[in-house]
């Protein structure tokens, strides 16, 4: 059992009709067909969606991923149109909205690992491969993997695992001339990016992207890019092979809750408990770290 423990119910906007609620955004579509993607502050962890919001993270993953837009627009464009708030939007709206693109999406999560960690390490414990990539021994959790891999996964619905697939699996679900677009831009965005963010201190472990066509045919990068959600950064400067490595991201998250401070059990049907406020506060914090390392620029 997952899923949201309190599930929020949807702002109704003249001129927009609500037809998605993810684990942090809400889409709508505008009268013109366009999408309109509002980030929450909500967060999630073990694949529940936790009853505790995070201030500002919402914006924080909107004005990121608009950051990583502009740095990666010749290499894939992005799905967004406008910032502009829309006609009777409510206020919280601010800072956290985008106009995008309507496309096709492609059914497929496209993760770049430069470094072993997470579902790749465990897979790489039982097989010595990561998503049928075959790896060299001794490799440990947080070891800089020879060459950065490509490894798909599909999307699973909110409170679902998302399932890491092969190669071959993604050329057989959307073919063979799209597996290897999507392999190659995914591969190339993921360079760019982990080389911006190394200048600035910080490891670009993994991250993953989605993709979409077009009216025209084109790959259009949508949803959020290279932020704490979608990414794991570390510190460069702490970086040690054979140990999880400190990260900016939610792991506050999931440490409290699989501490005994918590007193819940992951493995069971009860819903997670609300984050205490130190923890709440900690998970901002890394956030607002992260924007700021990358962007160079004060959070305000």
């Amino acid at each position: 059992m997952s899923g949201f423990v309190e599930k929020p119910e949807p702002l109704q906007v003249p001129g927009l009709v609500h037809l998605h609620t993810g684990k942090v955004r809400e889409l709508y579509r505008n009268e013109a067909g366009d999408l309109v993607m509002v980030a929450s502050d909500r967060i999630s962890a073990y694949d529940w969606v936790l009853p505790s919001e995070i201030p500002d993270k919402g914006r924080v993953l909107t004005r990121l991923s608009l950051w990583w837009f502009e740095r990666l627009a010749d290499l894939a464009p992005s799905h967004v149109i406008s910032t502009e708030l829309p006609a009777g939007a409510p206020a919280e709206w601010e800072g956290r909205t985008l106009i995008c693109k309507s496309l096709r999406m492609v059914p497929v999560e496209c993760v770049a690992r430069g470094y072993l960690t997470g579902s790749g390490l465990a897979e790489y414990n039982d097989s010595r491969t990561v998503c049928g990539i075959a790896l060299p021994e001794g490799l440990t959790d947080g070891s800089e993997l020879p060459a950065p891999i490509f490894t798909p996964a599909t999307k699973a619905a909110v409170g679902d695992h998302d399932e890491n697939v092969s190669y071959e699996e993604v050329a057989r679900r959307v073919g063979a001339e799209t597996a290897a677009l999507l392999r190659r831009t995914t591969l190339d965005v993921y360079a760019r990016a982990r080389d911006i963010a190394r200048e600035r201190g910080i490891i670009l472990a993994d991250t993953k992207f989605e993709f979409g066509f077009d009216a025209d045919g084109g790959l259009i990068i949508a949803d959020e890019v290279l932020t704490p959600d979608s990414s794991r950064f570390w510190p460069a400067a702490d970086w040690s092979p054979g140990r999880a490595q400190p990260s900016y991201d939610k792991q506050y998250v999931r440490d409290w809750l699989t501490s005994p401070a918590s007193g819940w059990d992951r493995r069971g049907e009860t819903p997670p408990p609300p984050l205490p406020p130190e923890v709440v506060a900690a998970t901002r914090a890394k956030y607002l770290e992260a924007y700021e390392l990358l962007t160079g620029t004060p959070w305000s």
